[in-house]
Order: structure tokens, then sequence, then C-alpha cells
């Protein structure tokens, strides 16, 4: 299949599972048309899963070294990010745990927005460093044979900004919606995030040793060190 064709496809699969969630959430096809920040987030998830599928950054993986991660904590990074935006677009609809903001609707509406906007700048943050990585890149926590350390770009100045990208996308998710409702799933998708950095730091320095250590000095986890070099 030609790789346009390809990225299409995967796009589709994606916006159709994003919609359902959606129109689940939001009590039907015709409510979920009838919403302008749901389909302006759905717009951002379906350009963002395009470039995704297009540019395919994750490559053939020859990984040496593989240490498998926990079934809770797998199934936390899949299935956390999908349903916390949803679930704040339920609690939206049913007038469940409204924000200290809601009162103020210009301040909401601005916020709301805003959200779309952090989950554009989520999206594109994870796509910039999956796409630096490339093969190295990979799902499992995994060492690849020919696997260089990287702190360049993204990198230079945060050791996970792909996590990074992911949290700001969930929580634009969230924020685009009048509820409350899905922060405890985006709570525990950052812990299972921080687990699963913790388990790859432990690999990298592994094998890395001090090169990795050092960079850990001058690279913040998930935000620039404040003075770093």
């Amino acid at each position: 299949m030609p790789a346009p064709a390809r990225a299409l496809l995967s796009t589709l699969v994606a916006l159709a599972v994003d919609a359902l969630l959606f129109g689940a959430a939001l009590g039907g096809t015709r409510p979920l048309l009838a919403h302008p920040r749901a389909l302006a987030l759905l717009g951002v998830w379906a350009v963002g899963n395009f470039v995704l599928a297009w540019k395919r950054p994750v490559g053939r993986q020859d990984a040496v070294d593989v240490r498998p991660d926990a079934r809770f904590v797998l199934l936390a990074l899949v299935l956390l990010p999908l349903l916390a935006p949803p679930l704040a677009a339920l609690g939206e609809r049913l007038g469940i745990a409204a924000p200290p903001w809601s009162g103020w609707p210009l301040l909401a509406a601005g916020i709301a927005w805003g959200g779309i906007a952090l989950a554009a700048v989520g999206l594109a943050i994870r796509i910039a460093a999956m796409t630096r990585l490339g093969a190295r890149f990979s799902p499992r926590i995994a060492i690849q044979r020919e696997h260089a350390l990287e702190t360049t770009g993204l990198y230079a100045k945060i050791r996970h900004p792909g996590y990074l990208g992911s949290l700001l996308a969930t929580a634009g998710g969230v924020l685009a919606f009048d509820s409350m409702l899905g922060w405890p799933l985006f709570l525990l998708m950052a812990v299972a995030q921080i687990t699963r950095a913790r388990r790859e730091e432990a690999l990298l320095e592994a094998r890395f040793g001090d090169a990795y250590r050092a960079y850990m000095k001058c690279a913040g986890g998930f935000l620039p060190k404040l003075g770093g070099g």
C-alpha cells in the first residue's frame, strides 16, 4: 500500500475511534457535530496521527536489551490518554465536576480553546521527539544494536520530550471541556509516564554510564533545568 494511503487509512481508523468515544460522551452524533471544541480537538488529533503515520518514525527494531513493562503500565499508557478527554466531555454534558472558572464564560472559553492549542503543541513536541529518535524510538523499553545517546534538538534540554508531549496533549484535551472529571485519569497517566521514564533511565545509565549521568546533570526529565547548560 502506498505511504499516503497507509497514512490516511491509519488516520481514519484512529479518528473513528476518537469520534465514537466523544459521540458516546456527548450523547450522540448530532451533539458531537454541534460541539465546536470537540470537533477542533478531533481535527488536531487527526492531523497529528496523519503526520506520525506519514513519517513512520518507528523503524525496524533490532533490540539487544529489552525491559518488559508491567501490564498495568502498558494499559495506562494506551488507555488513559484515550479516555481522559471523553470523560471530561461526559462531565461537561452531565454538569459534573465543573472547574472553578466555569462561572466566568469568557475565561472558561479561553481556557477551553487554550486547551486545544495545548493539545496541538503537545502533539507537535511528541512527533518531533519521535522523529528525532527515528529507529531508536520503541514502544518497548529497549536498547537498539546501534543505539547512540541522543542529546540534540529537544533532547538537549529535556530527557523525555516524547512523554512531555503526550502529557501536554492529554492535558489540553481535558482542558477543552468544562469539567474536571478527566483529571484523575490524567494524574494516573502521569504516574505511569514517570514510572516508565525511571525504568528507561536505569537502562540508559547501564548502557552509557558516565555519559548518561553527565547528560542527566544538564537536561531535565520532563522540563528544562533552570540555568542548565
